[in-house]
């Protein structure tokens, strides 16, 4: 595995270490391991008991509720508590490397899950924080097999980052129509309608801008209006402009792959590998990459016309 993305796809099995025989060995297929059906339905039912706990947190901060099934809610509670406790003790058991089990990010979290419960003993406060379950819901990542798009999350996040300072000009072009623009207002229409302060005018620019119109804050005089139609048009490029930066981005990362852009000038074929010397489709010679106009070249599109 020479793609350093490659880890991304590393399973359970591979990161925390899987036991080889005995019945930590089924215990570590059934809790980490998805592909199979005992897997699978651990991973339902675990996520199952996670929305139920939210309900049944949410339930019992409203008042109504809380007065009358107060009790019921907190025997629930405690029983979440206590399956998801064992949940975690099972998972650092099966594994043959636990201290990295429980500093993961899953580890975490799974941790963080049921210590709101048990602080709550000592600290009432605390026990508003067992929503931290929702981020639990992650696990259902694996089971939707979506962490087959890691590599086009990280072909996205390369594309933000290497379109960050474009992304970060715009911005403060952004930044700068809103001051203007907000201070404008704020001599235009006044304390009067709304335009309190300065940065309450630049508050409604941003919210104009992007086209959100909460209408909390509105212009009343003709000009005022009219600035705020200028805003609005503009609000539309606010849209536009950052996603033709990350597409143009990803666009160039798509031909600058390696073998990502060779093409056969005989049969059109694509997907050369940089070392090939003729065509798999056809076996016509292929030009060598990066030569000036040679249809393999990836920066000459001169052929695809």
């Amino acid at each position: 595995m020479n793609d350093p993305r490659a880890s991304a796809y590393l399973s359970d099995a591979t990161a925390f270490g899987c036991p080889q025989h005995g019945w930590r060995r089924r215990l570590h297929i059934v809790i980490f391991e998805a592909d199979t059906p005992a897997g699978r339905t651990f991973d339902l039912a675990l996520i199952g008991l996670i929305l139920a706990s939210i309900v049944v947190v949410a339930l019992d901060s409203v008042g109504e509720y809380h007065a009358r099934w107060g009790e019921i809610f907190w025997v629930l509670e405690w029983f979440f508590t206590v399956a998801f406790t064992l949940e975690y003790l099972l998972r650092l058991v099966c594994v043959q490397r636990p201290a990295r089990y429980a500093r993961s990010v899953f580890g975490v979290i799974d941790l963080l899950a049921v210590l709101p419960t048990y602080l709550a003993l000592f600290f009432p406060a605390m026990h508003a924080l067992i929503d931290v379950r929702v981020l639990r819901l992650l696990r259902i990542f694996r089971i939707l097999k979506l962490g087959a798009y890691l590599r086009e999350f990280s072909a996205m996040g390369a594309a933000i980052h290497a379109s960050r300072r474009k992304i970060f000009v715009f911005l403060c072009f952004v930044m700068t129509v809103v001051i203007v623009m907000g201070s404008l207002m704020y001599v235009i229409e006044g304390p009067t309608h709304g335009f309190t302060s300065i940065p309450a005018s630049i508050y409604w620019a941003i919210v104009t801008m992007t086209t959100v119109g909460f209408g909390d804050i509105t212009p009343h005089t003709d000009l005022g209006r009219f600035i705020a139609s200028i805003m609005m048009l503009l609000g539309w490029g606010t849209l536009a402009v950052p996603t033709g930066i990350v597409s143009a981005e990803l666009t160039a990362q798509r031909v600058r792959q390696p073998g990502g852009g060779r093409r056969c000038a005989a049969c059109g074929s694509t997907g050369h590998e940089d070392s090939a010397r003729y065509c798999r489709d056809c076996g016509a010679a292929l030009a060598p990459p990066g030569e000036p106009g040679n249809p393999g070249n990836p920066g000459d599109l001169r052929d695809l016309r």
